[in-house]
């Protein structure tokens, strides 16, 4: 039997066999319990601040010193520490690759702790494609730093020469010698304190050993046996189910609720804290029937539907008058809400002990949720502790702590463990959407096809990705702010996938106005190096122009640029006698510097490109009067396995250059590729996301 209480990350606190409940001590008491071994402390202009002693908020000032990264235990064991959550990205793997390339160790011989916020330092979050570029760097100073004192302890230990030692292994080996001395056996006696600073050598990308490689996933088995435990599973005795009393329309006020039904029923915990009313009960289906007894009485306000949403977000926007003697090209795009639809709908455990709340859940921002926990109960930060299981995806949709700071409500109020977790219609309707938008492009080209006019207007969806990376004298881009009638929020890539499908659907109409083939028009117009090159490749792979489109078959592409990555995708679609539109083949090349996990940056191109294609064809929130009705997935459509094409990815490895994220910039591209070959098909432009939930008419 399993004596842990808490199985949530099981190579977490494998190494502390020293103790049964882990998670219940602090930083400083883990530490007091390894013992001797050696403790790394890094200075420098990207590091961020500890955990400890700090506001858990998202404004933070970044420190010159920072706690602990990395500690090597007495038995020689590595744990590394980071406050980037571990959301199916996979970013745990190529964290520990990172440390074990500066050690030269394995990358399983690297224990990550990750995201617990009495044990790690503070993080913003884990968002725009900023672990791989931010934390795998910080991390390997610190271990090339740790490196550097292992070195230097041998030296002094061996009574050799530091530039005659080197490390494998776990140990340091002298060069063209037998001599050798385990991490183990350095860091016996002492505990040790250093500072470092960014100028410490790392290896360059062309000597990786263990970065560069296809590393499996390290904590595999755990996912795909079921063993690992989410924020939904967690239990401890006495543990009670909690259920939110929650309107029947957004927007409601709460005038007035009966408790009195649900009071009476036995084991059943009531909590009422102004607007916020919640049940608890042994059982989550005695908490429903609780919940059920509430008589609430709700005011609802007169809200727009989904049929108004375009007109509502333009507004009364102005009409620039077009530059003289120029052939403009004038359309507008909408982009529909849409929902991050996780595998794991939001949900949190929390239990208080000795005045002390600790809540499970699974978030992108753990700093950022216990924040929102200390100032809903207005506790002292010292006493809230976050900790986030390995998290069943996010894609931005899990910034906020909602589930988080109910269940800690409840579990504060009435003094008993609680779970609490949101159902998939609570997910579909009060958790927050991708922003729609209004997009207003108007671009003119040259007699030499050349784009010599541009100008982007993005109302309400965002300004991310809204610059023009094609070569454009003076062209003007703006993103206006604009009441939203529904919640909204970061979604991946934020903006940029409304910004490029705009972009790149008038990029294709430009092309046909100056009479050029659309892969011609972009290299004409394209001076940026990294985004000719992925174009080119997607080209290449593709075979573009061998075969022309048809009425029922179309070949598109599109490229953009984001977060310092590049992406183009060429894909093949088929549109049957019902006018439902199938992508039968998308190829992607993807370029984002040098490649740290081949097979997984593959697997997040791909994801991206199946994600892409539910955005791009069908998926969208339709919502009247205050009622999402899209609030389930038989009303909600993702793609499916059907909807999967034939797909490949062209991953362009460049080590020369910093590596930067892969989990963003491969969903852009996809919807105007497959936009452009509607169009190459049909000469129908449809300027609409999603482009055809009903089929092309």
């Amino acid at each position: 039997m399993n004596q842990n209480p808490y199985p949530i990350e099981a190579e977490r606190y494998e190494l502390l066999s020293s103790f049964r409940e882990p998670t219940e001590l602090t930083r400083r008491e883990m530490l007091k319990l390894l013992g001797g071994g050696l403790l790394v402390v890094s200075v420098g202009t990207h590091l961020v601040v500890p955990a400890s002693g700090q506001r858990s908020g998202g404004q933070q000032q970044v420190p010159q010193r920072i706690a602990a990264w990395i500690h090597i235990g007495k038995d020689g064991k590595i744990l590394a520490y980071t406050g980037k959550t571990e959301v199916g990205q996979d970013i745990r793997t190529s964290l520990a690759q990172a440390v074990a390339e500066e050690l030269s160790v394995s990358a399983e011989s690297i224990s990550m702790v990750m995201a617990d916020t009495d044990l790690v330092p503070y993080d913003q979050g884990t968002f725009g494609s900023r672990s791989t570029p931010i934390m795998s760097p910080q991390l390997r100073r610190a271990a090339a730093s740790t490196r550097e004192l292992l070195l230097s302890i041998a030296s002094e230990k061996l009574r050799i020469d530091k530039e005659s030692l080197y490390v494998e292994g776990g140990k340091v080996l002298r060069v063209n010698g037998s001599e050798s001395v385990s991490f183990a056996d350095l860091v016996s006696d002492m505990t040790l304190d250093r500072v470092i600073d960014d100028n410490v050598p790392v290896a360059s990308a062309s000597e990786w050993k263990v970065m560069g490689k296809s590393q499996r996933k390290l904590n595999a088995r755990d996912i795909v046996t079921g063993s690992h435990r989410y924020s939904s599973d967690i239990r401890k005795p006495r543990t009670l189910y909690a259920k939110v009393l929650r309107p029947a329309a957004l927007g409601s006020t709460l005038i007035s609720v009966d408790t009195s039904a649900a009071e009476s029923i036995p084991d059943v915990h009531v909590v009422k804290q102004g607007d916020f009313v919640a049940v608890a009960a042994p059982t989550a289906r005695l908490a429903e029937k609780a919940l059920l007894a509430i008589k609430a009485e709700w005011k609802e306000a007169t809200q727009p539907s989904h049929r108004d949403l375009y007109n509502l977000l333009r507004g009364n926007s102005p009409r620039r008058e077009p530059p003289p003697g120029l052939r403009i090209l004038d359309a507008g795009y909408d982009i529909a809400y849409i929902a991050h639809a996780p595998l794991e709908p939001r949900a949190a455990f929390a239990e208080t002990v000795d005045g002390n709340l600790t809540v499970y859940t699974g978030t992108q921002r753990p700093f950022g949720v216990k924040a929102e926990i200390v100032a809903a109960l207005r506790l002292p930060e010292d006493r809230v502790r976050v900790i986030v299981p390995d998290t069943g995806s996010g894609y931005g949709g899990k910034h906020t702590g909602d589930a988080a700071v109910e269940a800690a409500r409840v579990a504060h109020a009435i003094g008993r463990p609680v779970s609490l977790v949101w159902t998939r219609e609570e997910e579909f309707t009060f958790a927050y959407f991708r922003p729609a938008g209004v997009i207003e492009v108007r671009g003119a080209v040259g007699e030499d096809g050349r784009i010599v006019h541009w100008e982007h207007d993005n109302y309400n969806s965002g300004g991310s990705g809204i610059g023009m990376p094609y070569s454009v004298p003076n062209p003007r881009t703006q993103f206006h702010q604009a009441r939203s009638p529904l919640r909204q929020g970061s979604y991946r890539t934020l903006a940029a996938t409304a910004n490029n499908f705009a972009r790149e659907s008038h990029i294709d109409d430009l092309a046909q106005s100056a009479g050029l083939d659309p892969l011609e028009f972009r290299l004409r117009n394209l001076s940026n190096p990294r985004l000719r090159a992925v174009l080119e490749s997607v080209a290449n792979q593709f075979e573009w122009g061998k075969e022309s489109s048809s009425s029922r078959r179309g070949f598109g592409m599109a490229c953009g640029t984001e977060k310092g990555s590049y992406v183009a995708n060429a894909v093949e679609i088929e549109i049957d006698r019902l006018g439902d539109v199938h992508v039968v083949r998308a190829v992607t090349a993807f370029e984002c510097g040098a490649i740290v996990n081949p097979d997984h940056l593959k697997g997040q191109v791909e994801g991206c490109v199946i994600m892409g294609i539910g955005g791009a064809l069908f998926e969208q929130i339709e919502f009247e009067q205050g009622k999402i009705l899209t609030n389930r997935f038989s009303r909600y459509r993702v793609p499916r396995f059907e909807d999967v094409p034939v797909m490949e990815t062209i991953l362009l490895d460049r080590k020369d250059l910093p590596s930067a994220g892969g989990g963003e910039t491969p969903i852009i591209g996809i919807a105007p590729a497959i936009g452009n070959a509607i169009f190459a098909a049909t000469g129908k432009r449809i300027r609409k996301l999603p482009m055809a939930p009903a089929g092309v008419r």
